[in-house]
């Protein structure tokens, strides 16, 4: 809104200043400044309302150690979340980017889904909230529309490099800039592609359209039949696997606002062409853009710790639980590094494999034994390290810099292969 705002005056009247709005780095830097104003001194107003309104957390009874403190601190916090991102968004990004098109878009359906399932809970009363079926359904449907927006949309490309030599000679060039250079290595014309990238391996990219070739010659024209299911299963999953790691303070939200700036800095470098170049990764014309919105996502997760610290003063729901995993997932498979998921995500990833392992384990035993055994004290996994006496502050902090951990072999991939 106001890139284009002051786009114009720039361009019409020559406003000094006007022409920072150009320059990414200036705008994310004013999109985290704004979501932290709006998670911060917002959050407290909200947080004071939530509180008037009675709108706390019912807490089922786990066994836990500090569970019965936490009742009655307010939830649906993820609507601070939601704002801080969707605000700042709308006043730096280039509204007409497809790539920031499609966040907004995921951003909004996933909290809309998420809302309904804190507001059956908080007002209905009903502990189960929304049925599992619905929120699947939602996710699917939004799996489909992200699929065939980045299948078929005549934006979402990307650039394959060409013969360089060649190309300079055919086109009298010499003594070209970096600049130049990396123009002269992706001098190829954009095309949509299917093609994402295999962290550890030299030739890293993938091209899911090969799974298609069975089908003939013109297979490329059925890539979506593989494509669209892929991406529905990978937001379906990450979204889930938030909302699991969404169990004590502080925990989804740090881990989420490493995970996102890891994403900000690989979108940044994949939509700028003298990095591509100099990485020698996949350049994606116009991914750059992303590092606006990821700078409000990271500035509002960051912002939303204020408050969701141990002892938290507000949880942020399904609200923002849903959305925060989506999100990521969405943003992993538009800069072609959803492969990067179970590495960057480990965490999310070791929260739903506990699950997984813990109910098909009890399953299979009490089918086989008439009674179901446990391989976790519980599950999800950090309910399994509170049962052996770890106070949540602990277990977040140690998760947390699992993370940074595996944030720092992530970006590592860019070159270790």
């Amino acid at each position: 809104m106001l890139y284009h705002l002051f786009t114009w005056l720039d361009l019409e009247f020559e406003v000094p200043g006007a022409g920072a709005f150009h320059y990414i780095s200036f705008r994310a830097a004013m999109a985290v400044i704004t979501s932290l104003f709006i998670t911060i001194i917002y959050g407290k107003r909200i947080i004071s309302f939530l509180k008037r309104k009675q709108i706390g957390e019912s807490i089922r009874e786990l066994g836990l150690e500090g569970q019965k403190e936490k009742e009655g601190t307010p939830t649906m916090g993820g609507i601070i979340i939601l704002a801080a991102i969707i605000i700042p968004t709308l006043l730096f990004a280039r509204l007409d980017n497809i790539y920031i098109i499609i966040m907004l878009l995921t951003t909004i359906w996933l909290g809309f889904i998420g809302f309904l399932d804190d507001y059956i809970k908080v007002f209905k009363h009903d502990k189960k909230g929304l049925k599992g079926k619905f929120k699947i359904i939602g996710q699917v449907i939004l799996g489909i529309v992200v699929g065939a927006m980045i299948y078929f949309h005549p934006d979402i490309t990307i650039k394959e490099k060409t013969d360089v030599e060649k190309y300079a000679l055919e086109h009298n060039i010499q003594n070209e800039t970096k600049y130049q250079k990396a123009k002269l290595e992706f001098s190829k014309e954009a095309k949509q592609s299917t093609k994402t990238t295999i962290p550890f391996v030299k030739n890293n990219e993938f091209d899911y359209a090969s799974l298609m070739k069975w089908i003939g010659d013109d297979y490329r024209n059925w890539a979506w039949i593989i494509f669209i299911p892929i991406v529905i299963f990978i937001i379906t999953a990450v979204s889930n696997a938030a909302n699991l790691t969404d169990g004590i303070d502080g925990l989804a939200t740090g881990v989420s606002s490493i995970v996102g700036s890891t994403l900000g800095l690989l979108a940044w470098i994949s939509g700028n062409i003298i990095f591509a170049n100099y990485l020698n990764i996949m350049f994606i014309p116009n991914a750059g853009e992303l590092t606006i919105f990821i700078s409000a996502f990271v500035g509002a997760t960051a912002g939303f710790l204020w408050y969701n610290t141990y002892p938290a003063q507000i949880f942020m729901g399904d609200t923002g639980s849903l959305a925060l995993g989506g999100i990521i997932a969405v943003l992993a498979i538009l800069i072609r590094k959803e492969l990067l998921i179970p590495i960057l995500c480990g965490v999310f990833f070791a929260e739903s494999i506990s699950v997984i392992i813990q109910v098909t384990y009890f399953k299979i035993t009490k089918r086989k034994y008439g009674e179901g055994k446990r391989v976790f004290l519980m599950a999800p996994l950090h309910h399994h390290y509170q049962k052996k006496g770890y106070a949540e502050p602990k277990i977040v902090t140690r998760f947390i810099l699992i993370t940074i951990i595996l944030a720092v072999v992530s970006i590592i991939t860019l070159k270790l292969r």
